[in-house]
């Protein structure tokens, strides 16, 4: 099993271009499919076994996707109706471990196919403008910009596509 992430923890880029945010939105957009794909490659026994030592199982993966992409859109939604929210963390380890994080993946799998098509075609009507918009994290005590937030999400979608593709 492996201790260290599959890919580079998210680092925040210094500068965001226009194309930046297309290719993130595109990942976001194709994460369903990949994210299909992926489980595709693995056993049911597979599905079953954590990622690294003390991790989440796979099948806790798939849903916790779907949970932290939910908070995720209702995030930007806020950002985009008022000045600056401050949004309402979750303790993610938590939610993984209610019975619903343990059942079928199908519904999660349905719900981040639908939720990504509704994302990808709200991302893909911003503005700069509203990509400038803020939210602010309670835990971190950061100010996040949704750009970099689009960012953050493509990244998250593939961090957890390495996890469930891991050996």
């Amino acid at each position: 099993m492996h201790v260290r992430p599959p890919i580079e923890p998210f680092q925040a880029p210094e500068s965001i271009t226009p194309a930046d945010i297309a290719e993130w939105i595109e990942g976001i957009a194709t994460f369903p499919v990949r994210l299909i794909a992926s489980l595709g490659k693995i056993s049911a026994e597979t599905l079953e076994t954590p990622y690294r030592p003390g991790g989440w199982t796979r099948r806790q993966v798939v849903h916790h996707i779907g949970d932290s992409h939910v908070n995720s859109f209702v995030r930007f939604k806020w950002a985009l109706t008022e000045p600056n929210p401050t949004i309402k963390a979750y303790d993610e380890n938590a939610w993984a471990e209610l019975p619903d994080s343990k059942g079928p993946i199908d519904s999660s799998l349905a719900l981040i196919g639908a939720l990504h098509g509704r994302w990808a075609e709200l991302l893909r009507a911003l503005t700069p403008e509203q990509l400038a918009r803020t939210f602010h994290h309670p835990e971190s005590g950061q100010t996040v910009d949704l750009a970099t937030n689009v960012a953050i999400y493509a990244w998250h979608g593939d961090h957890h596509l390495a996890q469930i593709e891991l050996p």
